[in-house]
């Protein structure tokens, strides 16, 4: 039978030495992507589809439920049993991300979603980034004093089959997510920045090399080429999307005015802070940036204290994760990047970047709750 009251006595302690503020804000943002999906959507499936006016607005609350059940448990756990989690997890996802090329499903030139028959459609990177970070925070916290660069290496490994996989897709986008926030990782590990540096160029310049010259990234290279000459035509996403931030202004055209919906496919996705500035204006725009960048910075706020270096590099790397996805989404609506198709953390509809999400803001909600001896 289940005892009720060291269930309750468990989540009681989570709940006590849980950041609030942290947990708070999260949830804030959780509701206003509810909020605006069901403002954005709600035409496209009564016009478009056919279908239940309410058809997203169910599924992504759907989601939003499972989302902060996955939060709670990841950020409720002890450490050990967080990294056992993590560590079979990471396996699972990275064989789900292997099996993508093999029974994946095409969706606009690219292979990034596994639709299989008990488990609904899903893409599998989304998941396993948190897990990601946490393997390569237990790599760079590696003690080898006679190989000091070893972990460093190793990391390169860890990450590697992710990247080809990736790449395979191809998937550009979360390629160059993944390696920015190995590189934020290698560099608050304290490596030397001539090293630091030769991997950086090294890095990208493959990753330049596959772009121009390999005929598998050809509409990359177009929406590049597109970027560097907007007069080009072949920039139609980014422009409308621009051009709803500029339409809504500082305080928007109003809910349900917005155009941008109707002119890009997905728009309620990789375009979700388009959407938000047509209808709600810039000025709300600019508060969830800035609460994004608070997010980030209370959780490098608690690095500073922190003395255990697995925490404090894994906070970090999440952080990195968080904002760096953060940036290229807003980046791409406003023409500031090439696109190419990042979902904005908690906002965004979509079930595998709420999950992923969640599972983020889990990890990160456990490793700076106040912790006990007991709990390591």
């Amino acid at each position: 039978m289940l005892d009720l009251n060291k269930i309750f006595n468990f989540y009681y302690g989570w709940w006590k030495n849980i950041d609030k503020f942290i947990l708070f804000l999260i949830l804030f943002l959780f509701s206003l992507g509810l909020f605006f999906s069901l403002v954005s959507t709600s035409i496209i499936a009564s016009d478009k589809l056919n279908t239940n006016t309410y058809y997203f607005f169910i599924k992504h609350l759907f989601f939003i439920i499972l989302a902060v059940v996955i939060l709670v448990i990841f950020s409720a756990v002890n450490q050990k049993q967080l990294f056992e989690i993590s560590k079979y997890l990471f396996f699972i996802f990275l064989v789900f991300l292997a099996l993508v090329p093999f029974i994946g499903i095409e969706v606009k030139g690219s292979i990034r979603w596994i639709d299989l028959p008990l488990i609904p459609r899903f893409q599998p990177i989304e998941i396993l980034k948190p897990f990601l970070i946490v393997m390569m925070s237990i790599v760079f916290t590696l003690n080898n004093q006679k190989h000091v660069y070893f972990k460093y290496m190793l990391s390169f490994l860890l990450i590697l089959p992710v990247i080809l996989f990736l790449i395979s897709q191809p998937d550009i986008g979360q390629t160059t997510l993944i390696v920015l926030t190995w590189f934020s990782l290698i560099f608050v590990s304290g490596i030397n920045l001539l090293y630091f540096l030769g991997f950086f160029i090294l890095t990208f310049s493959i990753l330049f090399y596959l772009v121009l010259y390999v005929s598998k990234f050809e509409y990359i290279k177009n929406r590049l080429f597109a970027f560097i000459d907007p007069n080009s035509g072949n920039n139609y996403q980014s422009e409308r999307a621009s051009e709803a931030i500029s339409n809504g202004g500082f305080f928007g055209q109003g809910i349900g005015e917005g155009t941008l919906n109707s002119k890009v496919p997905e728009a309620h996705t990789d375009y979700i802070i388009s959407v938000i500035s047509e209808e709600f204006g810039s000025i709300i725009s600019i508060l969830l940036i800035l609460i994004f960048f608070y997010i980030v910075f209370k959780i490098i706020k608690k690095t500073v204290t922190e003395n255990n270096k697995y925490i404090k590099i894994s906070l970090c790397g999440l952080s990195s994760l968080l904002i760096f996805q953060t940036f290229i989404h807003i980046g791409v609506n406003t023409s500031l990047l090439p696109t190419t198709g990042m979902t904005l953390p908690f906002l965004s509809y979509g079930g595998s970047s709420l999950l992923g999400s969640a599972i983020l803001a889990g990890v990160i909600l456990n490793y700076t709750k106040r912790r006990f001896d007991d709990e390591n």
